[in-house]
This record gives C-alpha cells, structure tokens and sequence, in this order.
C-alpha cells in the first residue's frame, strides 16, 4: 500500500501532540539537573534533600506543569516501598527458587514487588528508566544482571538501590548477598577427591558471569592441593542452560581416557551429564560420579539424586529484600553509608550421585591399558 505525503498541517498536529505529552519525572530531573530519585525524594516532601536541590526542582515542577503519576503520589502518602525484580537467567530452577524468596519477604513486609524480564543490556536500560519514572526504588539483580557494570552504575547514577545476588565477587558500590563461590568449589572437589576419583571433569558454566570464574578456580586450587594433575582436556565450557551441559558431557565422555567423576557448575548441567550418562548406558554412580552445584529443586527431581552445593538462593533473595528496606529506611543518610555485603553460608549436600571410582575403573582407562 502506498501511503499519501504528509501534509504540513498534519506534521504540525503530530507535532503538536508530542509536544502535549504529559512530562515524567525524568524530564523533570533532566530540567533540575539531578536525579529521578531526587525529585521523588522532594515530592515526598523528604527533609534530606539540600534547599538549593530543592527549589531547582520545585521550579522545574513548576515549568513543565509536572503532576506525580499514581505511583509517585502513593509514595508520598507513605504507602508501599516498591521494589523490582529483573531477571535474565535461563535456568527455570533456580529462578523458581529466587522468585520464591523474593515474593516470601516483600509480603511479609508489605512491599510491592515487580517482576521483570530483560533479555539484552539495552533492553534492561530502558526497563529501568521506565520502572524509575514509576516509582520503583530498588532493584534485585540476579546472575547475569548483577555483573553488569552499566546495568548498576546507571541505578546508582539515578538515585536507586541496587542488590546484587550472587555475584560471584562483591562490590563495594552497592549492596551484595552471596556466597564463597571459590570456597564451595573447592570443598565439592576436594570431596569428590576423597572418595579415590582422580580424573575429575569440570563443566564451566556462563564465562560471562564471575560465580563461573570462581567455581572454576576452586576446582583447580583443590585439584592442585591434592597433587594432582590438571587435565585441560577434563574442562569443557557450558552456559549454565541443560543443553549446554548435555553437550559438554558428551564431549568428556567421548573422550579415550574419561573422567571417573564430573563436577558440573549447576544442577541444570549436572542434570544433563547424569541424562547424558544414562544415554551411554553407563550406571550413576556406579560408572562414574556426578556432582552439581545450587540445590535447586531439579537437584532431587532426578534419579539419581544429585550430591550438589546448597546455594541459599531463596534466603539470599529474602535478604535482599529486607537489605533495600534497611536503606529506604535511612532515606538521605543511604547515600552516605557504606554499602551491605552479606556473605551467606552454604552446604555440601550428599545424595545419591557420586560414589568411589572403583567400578568405573574398566570404562576409564585409556585404550591398551591393562
């Protein structure tokens, strides 16, 4: 279909209704030269915003005939904190896990929670912006959200809280819950290790996020305490996904002389080995050891059951909840304190998925061996 050229007058219309647009609390902070946060904070009628800051933004209210959405006009009756939760994260267990805690303590507070999916770095961008404009002041981030610098600085720069939930390595600009990634690899490998395995394979998960760094040198430090030699060719890279995990072993398990043992960096590839194994008519743990690592739902849904790390995601999530709480709480003296790392403990949790190496000698050993 062809259509007709605009007209001049048509343009001016358009023109005229862009122009008309209500204004958001963005343009209002974009005109007082500050924060969306800032503005918020003034029209909360919050006493920690300095008197210059103020009457800025007062006058640029009063300039764009500003008038508070209902989301800004329930903040400043005192109504709910309002929190949002982003996610980009493919394994459907472990974000059963964080929606759970999330959702358990925002009720148990009275908070108003978001639930959002972002799938890029420039998707989230936007996403928050537009959940800023609506009054949302802190945000949960989940791996991988919560590795991306941009992703935080712009939170911090608009006057946000941002909670990362393991991240792997914490960071002193903003608030972190997580575990000792490094320290659980470790004790998992050094586990696997007691029970005689000497060939232990690795899977990485995601190398873009740190937790999979972490894990993965854990693994290296235990093997290498333990005087034994690091074979590159029993690591293979994952993503943290089953399919990723399903490709992996087969790799390992193709392999002339495989590992008696893997240890996978989740419980979704950890899965996918023992599918994997079962697929090449080798018994788990008879033929050889599988190991995962969060504790998720799906560790004992399968059979065998997976021995695995318990990562507290739902209590870590909780936790972040009540850590944006405390910092709404202290209003304006947030911004001067330091910001929360809370380091959780975490489990070995010993099922029914590794076993000593014994019958899986004769399906290991490399070819003419006696």
């Amino acid at each position: 279909m062809i259509s007709k050229p605009q007209t001049p007058a048509q343009g001016r219309k358009r023109s005229a209704r862009r122009s008309n647009a209500a204004p958001t609390i963005t343009d209002v902070a974009r005109e007082a030269q500050c924060s969306p946060m800032t503005v918020s904070r003034v029209i909360n009628g919050e006493e920690n915003v300095r008197e210059d800051t103020k009457k800025k933004v007062l006058a640029a209210i009063a300039k764009l005939n500003y008038v508070p959405n209902r989301a800004a006009r329930s903040l400043a009756a005192g109504s709910q904190l309002r929190i949002a939760l982003l996610f980009d994260n493919p394994s459907a267990s472990y974000l059963s896990e964080f929606l759970m805690g999330a959702l358990e303590e925002a009720s148990r507070r009275d908070i108003y929670l978001v639930v959002q999916a972002c799938e890029d770095a420039a998707e989230s961008h936007a996403v928050i912006k537009k959940l800023l404009d609506g009054g949302i002041e802190g945000f949960i981030l989940p791996p991988p959200l919560c590795d991306d610098q941009s992703v935080l600085d712009l939170i911090r720069s608009q006057g946000g809280i941002a909670v990362a939930v393991g991240p792997g390595k914490a960071s002193g600009s903003h608030g972190a819950v997580l575990i000792d990634e490094f320290q659980a690899a470790y004790d998992m490998t050094r586990h696997i290790i007691s029970l005689g395995h000497e060939r232990i394979g690795f899977i990485i998960g995601n190398p873009e996020q740190v937790a999979s760094g972490r894990r993965l040198l854990g693994y290296r430090a235990a093997m290498k305490d333990a005087g034994l030699a690091i074979d590159e060719n029993l690591i293979a890279q994952g993503l943290f996904t089953y399919r990723s995990g399903m490709v992996a072993a087969e790799r390992l398990l193709s392999l002339p002389h495989p590992p008696t043992a893997i240890f996978a960096s989740n419980d979704d590839m950890a899965a996918a080995t023992v599918a994997m194994a079962h697929r090449r008519h080798l018994d788990v743990p008879g033929d050889i050891t599988v190991c995962g690592f969060d504790d998720t739902e799906l560790a004992s849904s399968i059979w065998p059951e997976l021995t695995t790390i318990r990562q507290p995601i739902r209590e870590m999530t909780a936790e972040a909840v009540a850590m944006i709480a405390r910092v709404h709480k202290q209003k304006g003296r947030s911004a001067r304190a330091k910001p929360e790392q809370i380091t959780l403990a975490y489990q070995l949790i010993r099922r029914n998925s590794d076993a000593g190496p014994s019958l899986a000698a004769s399906f290991s050993q490399p070819p003419g061996s006696p």
